[in-house]
């Protein structure tokens, strides 16, 4: 089967691809060494519509379909990760409210997500809970018409700026979200530096101490914390990731062809030797390989496909291993002016070992992915009449399976 874009998508990507080399591009290395992203970059963000990307045009947002929506990612991932990463907080908390929150969040919140009138972060990990994400130890306890939360978040991309996080608690003990306004009384928010990576998504530490909220501000019912909305969010952010992750692919594929093409030793370019050609050849067939798991992940989710899921983290497994490998051979390719920051590719390096740890670690994917590979046999296997057993247990194990 031969894939094609349509024409739309096609018309999107070179639009996504203008942007990028003029509004992200020129400055990717800046914000890099300043661990910051200009206010001027978020708003060229939202004035053509990219932080409301997946919404529906009823709250102001573009709709977008899935293979357009990764294109984005890939496209705003290539120029800077970054920059990518707040497209990713941000429309996972649009995501999820979207589906989980009541009408009146619905109707305050989504439209001023999707204008870009305020931004949103995702409030997840903590200083003790990474991978185990269901061991939060942030709390939550009703007190007459408010909660009053209290605990630690670690890591929250955009921290430093977001206007409202979605946080999440054990409130009775059961997995709960929270909408929390940066102004709310109790929160304070202490910026982190020095990050590995994306160092210019300004990440952030929340302390809540005996901070209250309105009780409307309960997303979805409590328990449904993790296995409904947090897993709704992060399926949309692996898949979100796993695109960004071919844009870093596809950036250092570009710089080295550009680099090999102009840099001579021993009297020839280097692009004349045979084991350039070879990683070059390498970075070619992996790039591809990685956008075809990423359209595959796309169309399942255009169709409403449940394997989506467990094909979505596939494809951001392979997509940020080889970012990974890519980014490394790129070092390595431009030798000591790989080292320097006067190029690219050592912050394609950096920002993509990042790739590897957010929303779900390799060995979290490995685990997931393994585990879905046997269920897939038994299925095949399976005596007369079991079925529908095996297939609910999948269905369950991909509906609860989300470890961060």
């Amino acid at each position: 089967m031969k894939l094609e874009l349509s024409t739309q998508q096609k018309t999107s990507q070179a639009e996504f691809r203008t942007f990028v080399n003029e509004e992200i591009c020129p400055r990717a290395s800046e914000c890099d060494r300043n661990e910051f992203t200009p206010p001027e970059i978020i708003k060229k963000l939202a004035q053509h519509g990219f932080l409301g990307a997946i919404l529906p045009e009823a709250f102001g947002g573009q709709a977008m379909d899935m293979i357009t929506y990764g294109i984005l990612n890939e496209e705003i991932g290539r120029g800077c990760s970054s920059v990518r990463s707040l497209l990713t907080v941000h429309n996972m908390v649009a995501h999820a409210l979207c589906k989980w929150g009541s009408k009146y969040q619905k109707e305050y919140w989504l439209p001023k997500l999707a204008s870009g009138q305020i931004i949103a972060a995702f409030a997840l990990s903590e200083p003790n809970v990474g991978s185990d994400a269901k061991s939060v130890e942030t709390t939550a306890t009703l007190a007459g018409n408010a909660y009053i939360l209290n605990g630690q978040k670690k890591w929250i991309t955009y921290g430093q700026i977001a206007d409202v996080f979605l946080v999440f608690t054990k409130c009775e003990d059961k997995p709960t979200a929270f909408l929390v306004e940066k102004n709310s009384a109790g929160l304070s928010v202490k910026p982190m530096s020095g990050i590995l990576g994306v160092r210019a998504s300004m990440s952030a530490e929340l302390q809540f101490n005996n901070c209250q909220i309105p009780q409307e501000n309960l997303v979805g019912k409590l328990g449904f914390g993790f296995s409904y909305i947090a897993a709704t969010a992060l399926d949309y952010g692996r898949y979100s990731v796993a695109w960004g992750c071919v844009g870093i692919t596809q950036a250092c594929l570009e710089a080295c062809i550009k680099y090999t093409s102009e840099r001579k030793q021993f009297g020839v370019y280097l692009k004349e030797h045979q084991l350039i050609r070879q990683m070059i050849t390498q970075m070619i067939a992996n790039v591809k390989a990685a956008r075809l798991l990423c359209y595959q992940a796309g169309y399942l989710k255009e169709i409403n496909d449940p394997n989506s899921i467990i094909e979505t983290s596939i494809a951001k497994y392979f997509a940020s291993i080889t970012a990974t490998k890519v980014a490394n051979d790129a070092v390595q390719i431009h030798g000591g002016n790989g080292c320097s920051s006067e190029y690219p590719v050592e912050r394609y390096l950096r920002d993509s070992k990042i790739m590897e740890i957010i929303e779900g670690s390799t060995q979290i994917q490995e685990i997931t992915i393994a585990d879905s590979g046997y269920q897939d046999y038994l299925l095949a296997n399976v005596a007369p009449g079991l079925e529908k057993k095996l297939l609910d247990e999948k269905s369950i194990f991909l509906a609860t399976n989300k470890s961060y």
